[in-house]
């Protein structure tokens, strides 16, 4: 399913223009080697572009993107690229320290140069194969044109030809020639049915290499790869167990290389890169999916995009914005497990159901909030921060809690446990629930329901109607803390610091003590504020009755972080109440 949407997606983008053809690809170089007609090197030149700017750093050189003959797939073999390559292929020098290897990759280069272009009747081409044939890598340091920067030419950059001042990837004669060596295959080479496209076709043994998933190796993934004998079966070896079709291998491939090329959309969930796409490669669709998820920019204003959202969620379509909510759409995420990818969650959906699972969970998230914070939805990367310690090392939340949550939060699952686990280690560590962590603790008991987390505590703002016994302790905690820094102007430790943790959970044990820690405290008060809190605490006891809980199920704490959570709000809100009693 994966490798035939991302095929899909390589020919809808092939058909936009917005990708290289079959046997073609983009490569990054860093000198062009200027050949005279007769095959000579004349000079090099540097080929590099001003790099964009980004935050914190400033502007610089970087090689440029060519789009060149698809570069052959590498492990300990030794194979040239057509047309570039590094210098141990076109210079048969490098800096390695193995001079025989680097000839034996100058060999290899010039023999596929001639399978590709001997008879082929261009200057262009008859220029590089005289090179191939006149140049003496043992006599490379000593050439003039490479004089004064050999070091930098041969320290691993990519090369490229260039004869007469023409690139020979522009030679009308030589892309024929590198079709017709692309479409001749292997007459030995073994052919099957493609899993992907279903025709009989030659077999790609090895699949190019993907690059961009974070933590990956840097040189390039394998997201179909079998290399030890466990992995095969019936007899066959690497990807004949999974046979797919040079095309389908290739196409798969660029596409999803195309995406993880495009930093702007890529998008980090824990150790998880996520791309995505629509049928038809129309970059519409992952905007708002990304301003939506991930709080990108999407050039719509906040309340556009809610809007949108909104309308897409009711299956109305954009007309504005030109989406239909019945377009397929695709997310991927991919982590990195040493030389493969691993596949943390692949979805298929239409554009308008996605963007119904993710309008509601931004509706079950949402919840009274601080006057300091910054408005719009809780982003999935906001939402997974409030599960890790800021102050620890690595800030990276567990990958497959976040991988299981981005998963229901797209197909409108349940919220995975470990959500809820690691909220609650955060919120018992540190004694502290913050906006996003009480958000959090509602869209969980709304989505996952319990009967020891009812809905009457799942509110967005303080219930003062509910009875519910573990919503009403937290409540009654918030006020015994505010009486106590009443009575105590800048007291720095608070109940809460100790107490918090062993209320919530063992609350007989704990809030008899609590009640006489608030008695000491109302007598340090003036009448006017001793009456102001006698009459909450008087209203919550009433609910509670004579006695507690002796113990509260981790549902129940829920609860009670909630109760404590909103009944806070509310006292924020009403300080300027307070001042006036």
């Amino acid at each position: 399913m994966i490798l035939q949407a991302l095929t899909r997606y390589y020919e809808d983008l092939l058909g936009r223009g917005d990708i290289a053809a079959p046997g073609w690809g983009p490569a990054k170089i860093g000198h062009a080697l200027c050949l005279d007609e007769a095959g000579q090197l004349t000079q090099v030149i540097p080929t590099v572009e001003e790099e964009e700017r980004t935050k914190g750093r400033k502007k610089g050189l970087q090689p440029r993107m060519f789009r060149l003959p698809a570069a052959v797939k590498r492990t300990v073999g030794i194979d040239s690229n057509f047309l570039w390559d590094n210098s141990s292929y076109l210079l048969g020098v490098d800096q390695k320290g193995k001079p025989e290897r680097s000839r034996k990759c100058f060999a290899a280069a010039a023999q596929k140069h001639h399978a590709v272009l001997d008879g082929v009747d261009s200057p262009v081409a008859r220029a590089i194969l005289a090179f191939f044939d006149t140049w003496k890598p043992s006599q490379a340091a000593e050439h003039p044109a490479l004089a004064g920067q050999f070091d930098e030419v041969t320290s691993g950059a990519n090369l490229l030809f260039r004869v007469d001042g023409r690139f020979p990837q522009d030679d009308v004669a030589i892309r024929e020639a590198w079709q017709r060596y692309q479409d001749s295959g292997d007459p030995e080479a073994t052919r099957m049915q493609c899993l992907v496209t279903g025709k009989m076709e030659e077999i790609a043994a090895v699949h190019p290499a993907i690059k961009g998933v974070r933590g990956a190796q840097s040189s390039g993934a394998a997201l179909v790869s079998f290399n030890a004998p466990a992995f095969c079966s019936y007899g066959h070896e690497q990807n004949f167990n999974a046979p797919v079709g040079k095309y389908a291998a290739f196409a798969y491939t660029a596409a999803l290389n195309h995406l993880l090329a495009d930093k702007d959309g890529v998008q980090m969930i824990g150790d998880t890169t996520v791309v995505c796409w629509a049928e038809g490669a129309d970059p519409a669709y992952p905007s708002i999916f990304e301003a939506a998820c991930f709080g990108v920019e999407s050039g719509l204003s906040d309340n556009d995009l809610r809007a949108a959202i909104k309308r897409l969620a009711n299956g109305l379509p954009c007309d504005d914005l030109g989406i239909d909510p019945e377009r397929p759409f695709y997310i991927l995420g991919l982590a990195p497990n040493a030389a493969r990818l691993s596949v943390r969650f692949f979805l298929r959906d239409s554009f308008g159901r996605l963007m119904k699972n993710v309008n509601d969970h931004d509706e079950r998230l949402e919840i009274i909030r601080p006057s300091y914070a910054r408005p719009g939805t809780l982003s999935l990367w906001a939402l997974l921060r409030e599960t890790v310690n800021l102050n620890s090392r690595d800030k990276a939340p567990s990958p497959a809690m976040a991988g299981a949550t981005a998963r229901a939060v797209f197909s409108g699952g349940l919220y995975p446990a470990s959500l809820l686990e690691a909220v609650m280690l955060r919120i018992r560590a540190e004694r502290n629930i913050t906006w996003g962590r009480a958000a959090i603790l509602k869209a969980y008991y709304l989505r996952n329901t319990h009967e020891d987390c009812p809905k009457e505590v799942l509110t967005v703002s303080l219930n003062e109607e509910s009875t519910n016994p573990a919503y009403t302790l937290g409540r009654l905690f918030s006020v015994y803390e505010a009486a106590q820094q009443a009575a105590n102007p800048g007291i720095n430790t608070t109940i809460k610091d100790k107490y918090f943790n062993s209320a919530s959970a063992m609350p007989a044990n704990i809030f008899p003590i609590l009640n006489n820690l608030y008695q000491k405290h109302l007598r340090k008060l003036e009448p006017g504020k001793r009456v102001y809190y006698d009459k909450q605490v008087s209203v919550l006891k009433s609910v509670l009755g004579e006695s507690y809980p002796a113990r509260m199920t981790l549902s129940q704490q829920g609860a009670f972080d909630l109760g404590y959570y909103h009944q806070t709000q509310k006292r924020y809100t009403k300080k300027e109440e307070e001042k006036n009693v």
